[in-house]
């Protein structure tokens, strides 16, 4: 009897064969294996052998491990993400290290701006030119927080951190991701900044949406943090936290707490007034509801009313680029997913123009693509460049 990995593996080998442009007699024909034992490992019948796997990875001169599942980037992107990344790992570590005094950090007020700009550049989706300068200026912020402490230095350290952790989460590194998190907590309740603190436990609650009791405590202690705060600061940095309960009770596919959430977030988006994008960069407002409320039927596979959702949304032109390439990415899958193909295929396209980087790494991206050539009757040049693009 086939695994549920060697289903898997028949499903990847009949996505690459598509991108190949080949129907399943004409693979067959390149194999010294037959056109039934082909047909049947890709419905899932027959279980793939390894010889077999590396015998068609062979006739479609692609790596093996496109079949396998072991690792969807290729080589040369996993070394490149991580020559990227390294430093920004080397440079959280440094936290608890007395400073190099080698070194002279720049002034205080260029590292604030430096910080400032560093996290503006995330939500631009310029990552590769966010990541190149941040491990500089988590290195001389922590120098400055540990040599000449003060509350602004502290919560520009913060700010880094929770870049680091922005940067990571879009890369795919998680494990990073986590640290930079903690990693802002420190600097946060140094900075004694309840805000950031709040928006801490906001980022890590979209960590664990997976285990969604720990994502509902975790929204909870933002909230407490803010507890009788009434500024307005106060106010979208608690919209926000709603938003995120949004996420993790989608992911629990509990579409009452959804809706009591999206419910506070609207209470609370009239009260701050406008879209409370000078808040650490949140953007809390009526454009960031919408675009949680599509993502919550994404994740919840409400796949009509996302449609109507997608497509009645009209974003303005100062949506944040990396709140517009979400969008995209989830009007893709929607629009695949409600049979509207070549719609699909034209939204991932501009979301690739939109946002490169970040589009890359998305894991919606790969849903719609995989999705497409999975229900396409051919597979346009277009698209088989995006496969190729994403490495799948």
């Amino acid at each position: 009897m086939p695994t549920p990995d060697d289903d898997r593996t028949g499903a990847r080998i009949r996505q690459q064969r598509r991108l190949a442009h080949l129907t399943q007699r004409q693979l067959a024909e390149r194999l010294p294996y037959s056109y039934s034992l082909l047909n049947q490992i890709e419905c899932g019948a027959r279980a793939p052998s390894p010889e077999f796997v590396d015998a068609v990875a062979r006739a479609l001169r692609i790596d093996v491990a496109l079949l396998t599942g072991a690792d969807h980037l290729t080589s040369i992107q996993r070394r490149r993400l991580a020559a990227l990344v390294r430093p920004i790992r080397e440079s959280l570590t440094l936290f608890d290290l007395a400073p190099d005094p080698t070194t002279t950090p720049a002034p205080q007020p260029i590292l604030v701006a430096a910080a400032d700009t560093a996290c503006q550049q995330v939500r631009a989706t310029r990552l590769r030119a966010a990541a190149e300068v941040l491990p500089g200026i988590v290195t001389d912020l922590t120098n400055t927080a540990q040599t000449r402490p003060s509350t602004q230095a502290w919560q520009a350290l913060a700010s880094a951190y929770r870049t680091a952790h922005d940067i990571a989460l879009k890369l795919g590194y998680q494990d990073l991701a986590a640290v930079a998190l903690d990693r802002m907590g420190w600097a946060a309740e140094r900075a004694s900044d309840p805000y950031l603190a709040a928006v801490r436990q906001y980022k890590r609650a979209l960590s664990h949406q997976e285990a969604d009791g720990l994502g509902r405590r975790l929204v909870a202690a933002g909230h407490a943090l803010l507890a009788g705060e009434t500024s307005r600061e106060a106010l979208a940095v608690a919209g926000q936290l709603h938003l995120g309960a949004v996420a993790v009770a989608a992911r629990a596919e509990d579409a009452a707490a959804v809706e009591h959430h999206l419910g506070a977030a609207r209470e609370l988006a009239q009260a701050v007034g406008g879209d409370a994008r000078d808040v650490h960069w949140l953007s809390f407002g009526d454009v960031n509801i919408a675009l949680h409320a599509l993502g919550a039927q994404v994740r919840m596979r409400q796949w009509d009313a996302g449609l109507k959702q997608a497509r009645s949304l009209r974003l303005p032109q100062s949506t944040l680029t990396s709140r517009r390439a979400r969008y995209l990415v989830d009007r893709a899958v929607v629009e695949m997913e409600t049979g509207h193909i070549e719609s699909s295929l034209r939204h991932l396209l501009e979301a690739r123009r939109t946002a490169p980087e970040q589009t890359r790494y998305h894991p919606g991206t790969r849903d719609a693509v995989s999705g497409l050539v999975r229900t396409a009757r051919r597979t346009p040049d277009t698209l088989a460049h995006m496969a190729a693009w994403i490495g799948l």
